[in-house]
């Protein structure tokens, strides 16, 4: 991440929307900005094949659901940001991977500038592609700020999205799944 390109980006925005860049409380938010986008997208530094690679033996045949794993990431179109919850659930295929590894996956994907729909299929396609199961499907559900402070501003409006792959297509996985979000099994 280049820090000087973020700064001078900040300097001239805030010149752009007529601010004093160089008053007391705007001194420093260029570098503050820069500090936080260090933060904000650390997922291009990081590889979530790494958090998935290390399993466990497991004759484990049935449905695992890690839900409500919140996340925080910024919409690429308005570099607002949108929040949420993902859901996740898999059928193993002789190894499990520990509960943290699918909530540092999402926390991979969800450091970057991003669309929910492609943040939802890369979850999917990593833990399918690296812990190899017998199916997965993966669930977000967020609230967008480019729709709650601008545009149409409709506070509280939630986007749902959903991906699955291999046996979590089949419509009866698929039901137990959001039985299991619901709490009905």
């Amino acid at each position: 991440m280049d820090r000087d390109k973020i700064k001078q980006a900040v300097s001239l925005f805030l010149e752009g929307i007529g601010e004093e860049k160089n008053r007391e409380g705007l001194r420093d938010t260029p570098e503050r900005i820069a500090h936080m986008c260090e933060e904000l997208f650390e997922g291009y530094e990081s590889d979530a094949s790494a958090h998935l690679e290390r399993t466990f033996s497991s004759g484990q045949k049935g449905l695992v659901v890690e839900k409500d794993i919140t996340f925080f990431s910024v919409c690429e179109h308005h570099l607002l940001p949108f929040y949420g919850k993902v859901h996740i659930g898999y059928v193993p295929d002789g190894k499990v991977v520990g509960i943290s590894k699918l909530a540092r996956t999402v926390e991979v994907f969800a450091r970057r500038a991003q669309i929910q729909e492609q943040l939802t299929n890369q979850i999917a396609d990593a833990i399918m592609e690296t812990l190899c199961p017998r199916g997965v499907i993966v669930m977000v559900e967020a609230e967008h700020m480019c729709m709650t402070m601008r545009g149409v501003k409709k506070p509280g409006t939630k986007t749902a999205t959903v991906s699955a792959r291999g046996c979590m297509e089949e419509p009866d996985r698929k039901q137990e799944f959001f039985w299991l979000l619901r709490g009905e099994v």
